[in-house]
């Protein structure tokens, strides 16, 4: 059987997370890999429901409450498709995981990171990925370019400040860790990003 392998994708709104694992996904399975892609929240039936009342509702959530409903996303998400797929030897590919919920509901929402870690952990049954990229993208440019994508989401209205703390939230877990992140200027081209990705990848594959 393959080596399993977990793989991440973090960044602010607009960094370009979806066109690269497409690209990453289209690229492993061109040389034989299991490739499974998925994202958080609103992947399962029970994760689109709890989408919709997170981010499309216009309707305050509590700090605290929105970050057990994203938990409860990631551990329905966890337990139905990422460890069964992890178990049969897939690369799994997954926009947004625990960092997401550190960055925005902790940084972002000035919750303690500390507690909503914790409460990934707990949710996810400690199952992290074995690398994060996080392509890093500036306030201002993402959400340009999201806004040209389509309308914003309950997340994305919120001011400025906001998003600089996610943005900063990301860039510390980063500091953190850095055996675990690879950490890009999503300014980039989408070409050179993805070979340094594709480069990364591989090289983890071979480890």
């Amino acid at each position: 059987m393959p080596t399993p392998l977990f793989i991440a994708f973090e960044g602010g709104e607009g960094s370009g997370k979806s066109s690269q694992i497409a690209r990453l996904a289209a690229q492993l399975r061109s040389e034989g890999h299991q490739v499974f892609a998925t994202h958080e929240p609103g992947a399962t039936s029970v994760g689109r429901a709890i989408r919709e009342l997170v981010l499309e509702s216009d309707e305050r959530i509590a700090p605290r409450s929105e970050a057990l409903l994203f938990a409860a996303d990631r551990a329905h998400h966890v337990e139905t498709e990422l460890q069964p797929q992890l178990r049969s030897g897939a690369i799994v590919l997954c926009d947004r995981y625990v960092d997401s919920s550190i960055a925005y509901q902790g940084a972002g929402r000035t919750l303690s990171t500390s507690e909503v870690a914790r409460l990934s952990e707990w949710a996810t049954g400690g199952l992290r990925p074995d690398l994060t990229v996080l392509l890093d993208i500036s306030p201002e440019l993402g959400l340009a370019r999201a806004e040209k994508r389509r309308g914003f989401d309950r997340l994305e209205r919120e001011q400025h400040d906001f998003h600089d703390r996610v943005r900063q939230g990301f860039l510390r877990l980063a500091q953190a860790e850095p055996d675990r992140y690879l950490v890009l200027d999503a300014t980039r081209s989408i070409d050179e990003l993805a070979a340094e990705i594709a480069a990364e990848v591989r090289a983890r594959l071979a480890a």
